[in-house]
């Protein structure tokens, strides 16, 4: 028996680009609506939406999910027009573009527990 695997560009549609840009360090949480529209989103925003309970970067979410960043991205984009998550910021940089070193400790924190 073989076991089927969906390629991750299936799971956006085959896009690579949304309409709303969220950074890798951006916060999102799931919020309320979500559980309410639990039957008009798709597979792959309920399966976003239960890691996204508490506060999780978008590159946290690709992570936990192991799947591309790229795919993670569109379809928290997708979410965010939708109004199934919040999206909290950048997660703290500088003014100048730079991350923040408060940043940059906690995606360290988040790489030695993976």
């Amino acid at each position: 028996m073989s076991t089927f695997r969906v390629r991750p560009y299936t799971r956006t549609g085959g896009r690579t680009r949304s309409n709303t840009t969220l950074a890798i360090e951006t916060i999102v949480t799931t919020n309320e609506r979500a559980a309410r529209d639990a039957l008009t989103s798709t597979a792959e925003h309920r399966i976003i939406s239960d890691p996204c309970r508490h506060p999780h970067s978008v590159a946290e979410v690709a992570a936990r999910l192991r799947l591309p960043l790229g795919v993670v991205r569109v379809l928290l984009a997708d979410m965010s027009d939708m109004s199934l998550i919040n999206v909290h910021g950048d997660g703290g940089g500088e003014g100048d573009g730079r991350p923040s070193i408060a940043l940059m400790e906690r995606v360290l924190a988040g790489l030695q527990r993976i």
